[in-house]
């Protein structure tokens, strides 16, 4: 799974053998949460504090584009 993005303590990781629609997994402190880039809707938290969920989303929104295109260098 290689990391795309690091920022403010978050990892940013697409999984090489995932599936549609395109999404981010984003690592913290133990924490995962799961976020579909193309609309920043939250898919799946797994032991991240809400603070920190919030600013993952957040992380995703601001680097959309980005992330898209890592997404489709994975996924073409």
């Amino acid at each position: 799974m290689p990391t795309v993005m690091r920022q403010d303590g978050f990892r940013v990781m697409i999984r090489t053998h995932d599936h549609e629609p395109p999404h981010v997994h984003c690592f913290k402190a133990g924490g995962e949460v799961l976020i579909d880039i193309e609309t920043g809707h939250l898919r799946n938290v797994d032991g991240m504090k809400r603070s920190d969920v919030a600013k993952a989303i957040a992380l995703v929104e601001e680097n959309r584009a980005l992330l898209l295109r890592e997404w489709r260098k994975v996924f073409p």
